[in-house]
């Protein structure tokens, strides 16, 4: 799983490199993607709808929900991202977010809060403009009745998140 993560890393990486690309930031005022993300303290992926009112502020929501017996999760999370530095195609920015966990081990639940800050980036390729892959690294807190856990994380762009744009 992890080797198929760092190949692909490396091949978008690679991909950026070769291709030629346009020289112009990349403006995302007044759009709205949805798609995916995978950055709660439990591991669960949501569904998330990101919304630029500006070119350089972001507010995103995720939901991730997993009713497996005997192990549920769930994740509802809101995020504020300011865009710091706009590049060819990409636009890094610095955040923080607020959300609500529970996960449920060996029948018992315990639920929640998470507060995070981090810098990340989100990336476009040529020819795929409304297609936003994202990155992020920071500091999480995560205060669950079972305890209270303090984290740095680094997360890939097929872990961190994919958002299509209209």
């Amino acid at each position: 799983m992890i080797r198929n993560s760092i190949k692909v890393a490396v091949l978008i990486a690679l991909t950026l490199v070769i291709l030629p690309l346009a020289a112009q930031a990349k403006d995302m005022s007044n759009r709205l993607g949805i798609g995916y993300k995978n950055q709660f303290g439990a591991d669960v992926p949501g569904v998330a709808v990101q919304y630029y009112p500006g070119s350089d502020l972001a507010l995103s929501g995720t939901l991730g929900v997993d009713t497996q017996t005997a192990n549920s999760r769930f994740g509802a999370m809101l995020k504020l991202n300011k865009v710091v530095f706009q590049e060819d195609n990409m636009n890094f920015y610095m955040g923080a977010g607020a959300g609500l966990l529970s996960q449920e081990t060996t029948g018992r639940t315990d639920s929640g809060f998470e507060l995070m800050g981090f810098g990340g980036a989100e990336f476009f390729l040529p020819g795929l403009e409304n297609l936003g892959f994202s990155f992020e690294a920071g500091v999480a807190v995560t205060s669950l009745s079972n305890g209270v856990r303090f984290r740095t994380f680094g997360d890939s762009p097929l872990r961190a998140g994919m958002i299509f744009y209209f």
